[in-house]
C-alpha cells in the first residue's frame, strides 16, 4: 500500500485543524474552499472515503511512523 510521506500528512492535518477552526469561529468564506481542498487531499493521501476516516488513518500512520523512527512527527 502506498503511504503519504509523514510530513505531508502532518501538514494536511494541521491545515485541516486550522481551517476548521477559522471557518467555525470566524465564518470566513474563503476558508471553506481551502478546507474543501485540504479534505480532498487528505482523503486521497490516506485512501479514505471521508474526512473523519482520513483523519483517523492519517493520525494512525503518524503514530506508527513515530514509533518506527523514534522521531517527533506531529499528529
Amino acid at each position: 500500500m502506498l503511504m503519504a510521506h509523514p510530513a505531508v500528512l502532518t501538514d494536511l492535518v494541521a491545515q485541516y485543524e486550522a481551517l476548521e477552526a477559522l471557518r467555525a469561529h470566524e465564518g470566513v468564506p474563503e476558508a471553506q474552499q481551502r478546507l474543501d481542498d485540504v479534505v480532498r487531499n487528505l482523503c486521497v493521501a490516506t485512501g479514505a472515503p471521508d474526512v473523519e476516516a482520513a483523519l483517523v488513518v492519517a493520525r494512525q500512520q503518524l503514530r506508527e511512523e513515530r514509533a518506527r523512527s523514534g522521531t517527533l512527527v506531529a499528529g
